[in-house]
C-alpha cells in the first residue's frame, strides 16, 4: 500500500511489471552484476512484455503509457536490479530527444524501432573534461557543404557498446552564441564512429559504459535534431524529461533494500528476540519508509508533469526535487539496510552489497544531486518557487 494513487491502468501495469520483475529480473540480477555482461535475454523478455514501448506514443508504435508508466515499470524492476531499470530508461533516453526535437520523419525513422526493440540508442553528452558544465562541451560539428562532420570524444556513455545509434551533442562553430549546441542522431555504423575505452564500474555493471569516439564522422544535414540557437533549451528539456525515470530507479532500490532488510531482521535472532524487535532497527527502517513515501509522491507528480508536456523552467525545480530526494534516499537506504544485516550484508551471499554499490550512480547521472539543489536554489532566488 502507498498513499500515492495512480490511475487504475497504471496499477494494472504495476501488477504486470511486478510479476515480470520476480520471474525475469530477480533470477538474473546477480549474474549480470558478477559477469559484467549485458543481459541480452532479459532485454528480449522486456521487449516481448511490451516494457520498452511504454514511454513511446501509440502513433509511433508504443503503448502510450508515458513517463508515469515507465516509472511504474522501472520502480518494480529496480527492486531487484538497477541494470534492468537502466535498460528500460535507455528506451526513453534514446527516444526522448527525437520526440522533443525531431521532425516527424526523424521520429518515424527511429522511434518505432526503439519501441519494438529493433534498435537501441545512447545519449552522448558527457565528455572526459565535461560533466555538469555543458558550456565546456568540445565535440564539434563542422559544416561541410550542406552537411556536418563530427569530431570529439564522449565519455561514460551508458549502453554505448550495444547501441545502434547515438544522440550526440556538439558545438556548431559557425553559429553565434556561447551555447551553440546542437543534437544529431548518428548511426553507429557510420564511418568515423567507434567505441573507445570500455569502463569497469563500481555498480550497475550489467549495462556497459564506454567512450564513443567521432573522428571526421560525416552526417547528413537531416541528422540534426535541434534548430539553431535552441540547442541548450532543448538539452535542458530532454534532461528534465528523463530525470523522473532516474528518480524511479531510486524508489525501486530503496524499496527493495527496505523489504530485504525487514525480512532479514524479522528472522534474525538477537538479544532474546528478533532484530526487528529492537527499537534501534525499527528507527532505521522507519526513516527509510518515511522518506520513500515522500519521494514516491514527488517522483510520480514530476512524471505526470513531463507527460503533460511540462519540462521547461517552470517544472525544472519540482523535477529536480524528485530526482535529488529519490537518489539521496537510495544511498541512505542501501547503507542503513546493509547495516541492519551486519556482516552478512557485506557478503555477496546477499544482494545488499550490490544495492550499496549501485545506489551511488543515482546521485551522479542525469545531473548530480548538487546540480539538482542548484536548480531548486536558483528557483527560490528568482522567485519561481514561492512559499506564501
Amino acid at each position: 500500500m502507498t498513499l500515492v494513487k495512480l490511475d487504475p491502468s497504471y496499477e494494472e501495469l504495476r501488477a504486470v511489471a511486478r510479476d515480470f520483475a520476480r520471474k525475469e529480473v530477480e533470477p538474473r540480477a546477480a549474474e549480470a552484476d558478477q559477469t559484467m555482461q549485458y543481459p541480452g535475454p532479459l532485454f528480449r523478455a522486456m521487449v516481448d512484455a511490451g516494457l520498452t514501448a511504454l514511454p513511446i506514443p501509440e502513433d509511433l508504435g508504443g503503448s502510450g503509457a508515458g513517463m508515469v508508466g515507465l516509472c511504474v515499470a522501472i520502480e518494480e524492476v529496480t527492486r531487484y536490479c538497477q541494470s534492468a531499470g537502466l535498460m528500460l530508461l535507455l528506451s526513453r533516453l534514446a527516444a526522448g530527444p527525437l520526440l522533443i526535437s525531431g521532425s516527424p520523419e526523424q521520429q518515424r525513422r527511429y522511434v518505432p524501432d526503439v519501441a519494438a526493440g529493433r534498435r537501441r540508442g545512447s545519449f552522448c553528452l558527457t565528455e572526459p573534461q565535461t560533466g555538469s558544465d555543458t558550456s565546456a562541451i568540445a565535440t564539434s560539428a563542422r559544416r561541410v557543404g550542406g552537411d556536418y562532420v563530427l569530431d570529439g570524444r564522449k565519455a561514460y556513455i551508458s549502453g554505448a557498446t550495444v547501441a545502434d545509434f547515438y544522440v550526440v551533442w556538439a558545438r556548431v562553430p559557425d553559429e553565434e552564441g556561447p551555447r551553440n549546441l546542437a543534437a544529431f542522431v548518428v548511426d553507429r555504423d557510420r564511418d568515423g564512429v567507434s567505441i573507445g575505452h570500455v569502463d569497469e564500474k563500481m555498480g550497475v555493471r550489467g549495462v556497459p559504459t564506454a567512450e564513443v569516439v567521432f573522428e571526421s564522422a560525416a552526417v547528413r544535414a537531416d541528422a540534426r535534431l535541434t534548430p539553431p540557437g535552441k540547442g541548450f533549451a532543448h538539452l535542458m528539456a530532454q534532461l528534465n524529461s528523463a530525470r523522473p525515470g532516474v528518480a524511479a530507479r531510486g524508489l525501486g532500490l530503496a524499496g527493495g533494500a527496505l523489504r530485504y532488510a525487514a525480512d532479514y531482521a524479522r528472522e534474525r535472532q538477537a538479544f532474546g528476540g528478533t532484530l526487528l524487535d529492537l527499537q534501534a532497527v525499527q528507527f532505521l527502517l522507519a526513516d527509510i519508509a518515511i522518506g520513500l513515501e515522500g519521494a514516491r509522491s514527488m517522483v510520480y507528480n514530476s512524471a505526470a508533469l513531463v507527460d503533460r508536456g511540462s519540462h521547461g523552467k517552470e517544472a525544472a525545480p519540482y523535477i529536480a526535487m524528485a530526482k535529488a530526494a529519490a537518489a539521496d534516499l537510495a544511498v541512505k537506504a542501501s547503507s542503513d539496510c546493509l547495516q541492519v544485516l551486519g556482516g552478512a550484508g557485506y557478503m555477496m551471499d546477499h544482494p545488499m552489497e550490490r544495492y550499496y554499490r549501485d545506489a551511488k550512480q543515482l546521485q551522479i547521472v542525469e545531473g548530480t544531486s548538487q546540480i539538482q539543489r542548484l536548480i531548486v536554489g536558483r528557483s527560490i532566488r528568482d522567485g519561481a518557487l514561492a512559499f506564501d
